[in-house]
């Protein structure tokens, strides 16, 4: 029987136990978690010398043949315990559900690992019940944003790195939810590390992956929960000297995702800083600092038209009742209201 909400890290330490399912199915709309453990499983289950007659790879087309994948997991292993079929861009299939006759009896010396990308297969499906009779449902969803330094945290401390609290928030603000990117860049930072050091700061990530300590959007968003109209309009008009590196998009996106959370904040049934860290599913206490600040600073009802001046101002950069106003007079608009 499947366990509920099982984590990546609890699969891979089971993995590591040679604890293995028959079946698993990794689907969600974050790839991050999904390659790891499909990766993991590759590399572990068999040795080099199993896997050359052992392991087989189906990267999966709309032609792709779901009876061709059952045959080939019911086969006998040579020379080895298991033999390993990994099934990627398994949301390309066709009749994925036929997978389910298969499920229901698999082979306990075969591991099938399906792969299903950018969303997760619909739960009533006869697949989903079939495999959590016997194996592993994997859903991976895509990190809140509030989660993104704990991550950071987390990918480093594996690595025997720390990093400090302004360089950790200017990655997960500027670089995103995008993990395999996110995880690319920590690589980079800790390649990057002089010898002898194991702590990431501002000036590191700024020299490696070009973002300004200065001129980013954490100090931007910091800049308007705190009402720093001077400060604010520098970042606005240095975000405007670099269109691409910055586009009004992004700044669009990211105050709306932190005023939403700030809305969430004033209905919060319980305003302590505990209450507000669980309600707002924060994992570090200084990740509220902006959060109560903007409480402070702007009422609930001017949240409320903020949210709603950040909806129209999206519609207006995408060409909807803008005019002849420029993007960078759209955007000054914005600010103006917000910070008045």
């Amino acid at each position: 029987m499947a366990k509920p909400n099982i984590t990546h890290r609890e699969i891979v330490d089971s993995i590591r136990k040679q604890e293995y399912a028959p079946v698993y199915l990794l689907m969600g709309e974050e790839s991050y978690y999904i390659d790891r453990i499909s990766e993991y499983i590759a590399d572990n289950v068999l040795t080099k010398d199993e896997q050359d007659f052992n392991q087989h790879i189906i990267y999966c087309t709309r032609e792709t043949n779901v009876g061709d994948i059952i045959n080939s997991a019911r086969r006998y292993p040579m020379m080895a315990k298991y033999q390993v079929i990994i099934v990627k861009e398994a949301q390309n299939l066709l009749k994925l559900d036929e997978l389910s006759v298969y499920a229901q009896k698999p082979l306990s010396s075969t591991i099938l690992v399906i792969c299903y990308k950018n969303g997760s297969v619909d739960k009533r499906k006869k697949i989903i019940a079939a495999i959590e009779k016997v194996g592993v449902v994997f859903e991976s969803k895509k990190l809140k944003d509030g989660m993104l330094p704990q991550f950071i945290a987390d990918y480093l401390r594996r690595k025997k790195v720390t990093i400090d609290t302004d360089a950790c928030q200017v990655l997960a603000e500027s670089v995103g939810s995008d993990l395999n990117r996110l995880a690319g860049e920590l690589d980079k930072l800790v390649i990057s590390l002089p010898q002898g050091e194991t702590r990431i700061n501002s000036d590191l990530v700024e020299k490696n992956i070009g973002i300004s300590k200065e001129f980013n959007m954490w100090e931007l968003r910091s800049a308007v929960v705190s009402k720093d109209i001077l400060k604010a309009n520098r970042i606005l008009f240095h975000f405007e000297q670099n269109p691409k590196a910055n586009p009004p998009q992004t700044t669009i996106a990211m105050l709306f995702n932190f005023f939403a959370q700030v809305m969430q904040a004033f209905y919060a049934p319980d305003r302590s800083e505990q209450g507000l860290m669980q309600h707002l599913e924060l994992r570090q206490s200084w990740q509220l600092r902006d959060f109560t600040t903007a409480m402070r600073n702007f009422s609930a009802l001017k949240t409320m038209q903020i949210i709603g001046k950040l909806r129209e101002t999206d519609a207006k950069l995408k060409g909807i009742g803008k005019g002849n106003l420029t993007d960078a007079d759209v955007m000054h608009e914005l600010f103006y209201f917000i910070l008045h």
